[in-house]
């Protein structure tokens, strides 16, 4: 059953700025392997899966090694220089002000996400990582969520394909037209407009 007051929330772009550590990540992965990425330019629109942002450069059989490597160089160049985006606190607050349960929905690898939440003390309830695009309705319908906020088109996707509110914030890249027609049914700046949003969602809910 979905709750109204059950809210998801995707993570990179979302509730962190990831460009910095994403950025310094792939450098270091480039420089092993030989390879120089356009990183200023692939984290302008962060939000595909790492093996289709690879796939310009590597080919098919050398992907899932660079990405195992990837992920754990990670750890050291992308925990502590990302930092949470304004309002990522404080909109997980009116969540849990309004006695709601909080549910971390993202294509990132699950235990570097985490990493994430613990460094930025995110209070959420359960985490479900590597997931992307229509891929999010299973975890969003699993955990009853009603409302997903989220930064890029195809988390307005993943939404739709779990029939949820569907909440977008202007923080990843993706402009409010394309948001639009991906199907999104509200549209915020960032994420220090989703409290007064959600006081009035709820109120609204009765």
């Amino acid at each position: 059953m979905r709750l109204p007051l059950n809210v998801g929330f995707d993570l990179d772009m979302t509730l962190i700025d990831t460009r910095p550590g994403f950025a310094a990540t792939l450098d270091a992965l480039g420089g092993e392997l030989g390879i120089t990425f356009a990183s200023a330019s692939m984290i302008e629109r962060l939000g595909p899966p790492l093996d289709l942002v690879l796939a310009d450069y590597l080919d098919a059989a050398r992907i899932p090694a660079a990405i195992d490597r990837f992920r754990e160089l990670y750890v050291d160049h992308s925990i502590i220089p990302v930092p949470a985006l304004s309002g990522a606190h404080e909109a997980l607050a009116a969540v849990r002000g309004h006695g709601g349960r909080i549910v971390l929905v993202t294509g990132k690898f699950a235990p570097n996400a985490q990493r994430h939440v613990d460094h930025l003390t995110f209070d959420i309830d359960h985490l479900e990582g590597e997931v992307w695009g229509v891929g999010k309705a299973a975890a969003l319908s699993r955990h009853g969520v009603g409302i997903y906020v989220g930064d890029h088109i195809h988390d307005v996707e993943g939404a739709r394909a779990a029939e949820v509110l569907s909440v977008s914030v202007l923080t990843g890249g993706c402009s409010a037209e394309e948001l639009r027609d991906a199907g999104t049914d509200v549209v915020l700046n960032d994420l220090t407009e989703f409290p007064d949003w959600f006081a009035r969602h709820v109120e609204t809910l009765g």
